[in-house]
């Protein structure tokens, strides 16, 4: 007698294989986007299905007071490649960039902050321009549709920090990236330091390039407060000494501190000759605080970059500066 055995085959969702299958994720991060997240959803969905590839669309709601993460729920049910993460507060958008970037799957990442409205429909050229020789291409914002105050600050932003780098683009921190998930994988992403993906990816030796896409029209935040420039002058500081001091902390902080301890001493030392020689009191003199001042700081600053240095070596070996592209 044949005995029937019912093997029961695991369920697999058709969303399930076309997340598997993903070959393009896009990451969007808003923040009290209300206005324009639904239909710029859309339309960013169409793009997509139009380039011809299996995608993913993961949106980051950072800390939204409007009903952002409501539309976007919404948008989630009625569509099975979108996806929703809800940040409990507001933290940025680099973390909001990483909690995405974790959950994706696709092999070619887009990431958008909704922040800077653009035609989703120009994301094609940046995905077609990828296919080449290049491994990063940054969206320039052509044109710009913002105000003017926020045009002058993104090109002051941009000149002083690529006058310290090698790339030549028009709008570095223009908040649309298109790129291979293995750059994002030797790229830190915390702080701000979303804004200078392109300048860190160089530095790994990847290549960039440029690609315009169009501005839309709408509201857009503008930088009025004295906050914002001081973050971004702080990111700016940080970068720099990312990208040219971060195994060797001495040589950065060792010759400001030297300039400062030998210009503390040489005026010590002539106020030292001017009084043995009689030639006058030097108590109370605006040079002595001065020489002084100069003569702590600069023994300061030596002193933290050799504890820096003292650092670097003990966890020199977890900290890996260079980025291998090929072993034959």
């Amino acid at each position: 007698m044949e005995t029937l055995v019912n093997k029961r085959k695991p369920i697999i969702r058709d969303d399930d294989v076309r997340r598997e299958a993903v070959a393009l994720s896009a990451l969007v991060v808003c923040r009290n986007s209300a206005e324009h997240i639904e239909a710029a959803g859309r339309e960013l969905v169409r793009a997509l299905e139009a380039f011809g590839e299996p995608f993913e669309i993961i949106f980051v709601d950072d800390g939204s007071v409007d009903q952002t993460f409501t539309l976007l729920s919404r948008f989630a049910q009625a569509d099975g490649r979108v996806r929703v993460i809800k940040m409990r507060s507001t933290f940025g958008e680099a973390s909001s960039f990483d909690a995405a970037l974790r959950l994706s799957r696709g092999k070619k990442i887009v990431y958008i902050a909704a922040r800077v409205q653009v035609n989703p429909h120009g994301i094609a050229k940046l995905l077609e321009k990828l296919d080449g020789p290049t491994d990063l291409v940054v969206g320039w914002r052509y044109p710009r549709r913002d105000s003017l105050l926020n045009q002058i600050i993104s090109r002051t932003f941009n000149a002083l920090t690529l006058r310290w780098s090698d790339l030549k683009l028009h709008d570095l921190n223009s908040g649309v990236i298109v790129c291979t998930r293995e750059v994002l994988e030797h790229v830190p992403l915390y702080g701000n330091l979303n804004n200078f993906i392109p300048l860190l990816a160089m530095r790994q030796g990847y290549r960039i390039a440029e690609e315009k896409i169009e501005q839309l029209p709408g509201k857009f935040r503008q930088s009025r407060y004295l906050n914002d420039y001081v973050q971004r002058f702080l990111d700016f500081i940080t970068v720099i000494f990312l990208k040219n001091y971060s195994k060797k902390p001495l040589h950065f902080l060792g010759f400001v501190g030297a300039i400062f301890t030998i210009a503390g001493a040489g005026i010590n030392l002539y106020l030292f000759v001017y009084r043995i020689l009689g030639l006058g009191a030097i108590a109370g003199r605006p040079l002595l605080l001065l020489g002084a001042l100069l003569l702590v700081i600069g023994i300061q600053m030596i002193s933290i970059g050799l504890v820096g240095e003292m650092v670097i070596f003990t966890h020199a070996k977890d900290i890996k500066e260079y980025n291998i592209e090929k072993i034959l």
